[in-house]
């Protein structure tokens, strides 16, 4: 009965408590991998935030990156849009979300081509 109570109080102090987590630090530049799966070569590249890069048929757009205080585990959370070049020249949208780096196939970026996951959201 006493541990019951004592696991009881754990939780309502756990669900009362304002800030469990440390704020996310906001980057402001991203470093990203891509595997090129035709010639099996991977690039690393660094694109601001609000800035676009062009590699080979695709547009990545980054908007926003986040990344843990390094007292917690480390995790960086990129919010990104990639466009892929149809024929024509025309832009089609492929990827639009969040991208986790520890976890690329929670939000996966699935392409024939390309592979991209998240390195680093840079903050210093």
């Amino acid at each position: 009965m006493r541990n019951g109570i004592h696991k009881l109080l754990l939780v309502i102090l756990l669900f009362l408590s304002p800030n469990i987590f440390a704020e996310p630090i906001e980057g402001y530049a991203v470093n990203l991998q891509i595997l090129d799966k035709i010639t099996s070569q991977i690039k690393t590249i660094e694109i601001n935030v609000n800035d676009t890069y062009n590699f080979g048929t695709l547009k990545i757009e980054i908007y926003a990156c986040y990344k843990r205080p390094p007292e917690e585990i480390p995790e960086d959370f990129i919010l990104l849009k990639i466009f892929d070049t149809l024929q024509d020249n025309n832009l089609e949208r492929v990827y639009q979300g969040w991208m986790i780096s520890s976890s690329p196939a929670a939000t996966p970026f699935e392409h024939p081509i390309y592979d991209v996951w998240v390195k680093d959201c840079r903050i210093n």
